[in-house]
């Protein structure tokens, strides 16, 4: 079941609000911070029921004085609804019959598509899910296979839970003695250690963990771990932390921790039968957070893209491992790239048509692609050229260019 908690009339600023949500961290770990004073939490496999939900999540909240409305539904769209019906309703497996006599307010629409769809006597919920679905959307358009969806009751969008936050007090640090790594290690393992539980709980994993650290200087270090691949291991979590932390100074002692698990994923771990061919994924994570706290930035690899100037063809990227594939799945074709082989520069004849290449030399140009241009401004004399892709009657696809009145040949692709 989720349940909606929507504040009214009045919203917080952001601060506030991102409190009353680590408030509400005592109710349910899983929360969707859809948007300033709306929140989603799933209660899937939480003991109680609504009236006795409410009643926690009011008092959690009471000190921020905002009033509230709570409802309860099998899905996102169907608990705001009943939130913003009455406060405490709850709208059962069946939803259809109790959205029908509801307004549209809950789908959240334009103003204009409100009036469009009045102006077809379309004013209920009901009234909507009652049009044939193909017409419909082909009238107002694919936002509207959404919006016939939850007239419905039903919503195909993915709960997408915020991170969840555990912080320890300085006390548990030793008062002082943080600037030791023992002591550190062990505030870290405690608060791994909430929060392995709590992702084996809710059947989730993380893939990156955030970690603040708050110094007796008032300043706060940040810091984001990736992780080789997602995890609930405390002991996978903890090796790379300790790799992340080990080169690491502060310039004051540390009071203060929060570890968040971050890019939460569905499910447990995903482990081969056979692993003998597998790489170890946790050691590469260790290895990785190691560089990093030597080089002080993240390690990155260049990776090959679309574009037409040979410089651009590449980018750098932060290193990550790619995923597994599941069982069974089929591994992807192959895709051919043509390479562009470099040859020595030649002056070539070119003949044009329309400002276009229709010949070079005595070869017909079939395929023409281009003109791109090329500036490179770099040098003390700028330089700038255009070049094309031509493919000759022979099947041959090359590369020339011209500079000035003159042609060349630059290069051909195998």
């Amino acid at each position: 079941m989720i349940v909606c908690v929507r504040l009214c009339n009045a919203l917080p600023v952001d601060t506030a609000w991102n409190e009353m949500l680590d408030a509400l961290d005592a109710v349910t770990p899983l929360i969707e911070d859809a948007r300033l004073g709306t929140a989603f939490l799933d209660m899937h496999g939480a003991q109680g029921d609504l009236p006795a939900w409410s009643r926690a999540i009011r008092t959690l909240l009471s000190p921020f004085a905002f009033a509230l409305r709570i409802g309860a539904g099998p899905n996102r769209f169907c608990a705001l609804a009943a939130a913003l019906r009455r406060d405490g309703m709850q709208i059962g497996t069946d939803a259809r019959p109790a959205l029908a006599p509801m307004p549209l307010d809950p789908l959240e629409l334009e103003p204009g598509v409100v009036e469009r769809l009045h102006l077809l006597g379309v004013t209920t919920l009901g009234a909507l899910a009652a049009l044939p679905h193909g017409p419909f959307v082909r009238r107002f358009g694919s936002a509207a296979a959404r919006w016939h969806d939850a007239a419905r009751g039903i919503d195909r969008a993915p709960f997408v839970p915020r991170g969840h936050a555990i912080s320890i007090e300085a006390a548990m640090l030793g008062e002082g003695s943080a600037q030791s790594e023992a002591a550190v290690v062990f505030a870290l393992r405690v608060l791994i250690g909430r929060v392995c539980s709590d992702l084996e709980r809710c059947g989730k994993r993380a893939s990156a963990l955030q970690v603040e650290i708050e110094l007796e200087d008032a300043q706060t270090e940040r810091v984001e771990v990736q992780l080789a691949a997602a995890t609930s291991q405390e002991r996978a979590m903890l090796d790379v932390l300790r790799a992340k932390f080990e080169d690491m100074r502060f310039p004051a002692p540390i009071c203060g921790l929060r570890v968040r698990a971050a890019g939460l994923e569905e499910g447990g771990e995903a482990l081969p039968l056979l692993a003998g061919d597998e790489i170890d994924r946790a050691n590469i994570a260790v290895v990785l957070a190691r560089l990093e706290a030597m080089l002080g930035e993240p390690v990155r690899r260049a990776r090959t893209r679309d574009a037409h100037p040979l410089e651009e063809r590449f980018r750098y990227e932060r290193f990550a491992l790619p995923k597994r594939e599941p069982p069974g799945g089929a591994a992807a074709e192959p895709k051919l790239v043509p390479q562009l082989r470099l040859l020595a520069v030649t002056e070539i004849e070119v003949r044009l048509r329309r400002g276009e290449p229709v010949a070079v030399g005595d070869r017909a140009v079939r395929h023409v692609a281009g003109p791109w241009r090329i500036e490179e401004g770099w040098f003390t004399t700028p330089v700038a050229r255009d070049e094309y892709d031509v493919q000759l009657d022979t099947g041959e696809v090359c590369r020339i260019y011209r500079q000035g009145e003159r042609w060349y040949l630059r290069g051909s692709y195998d």
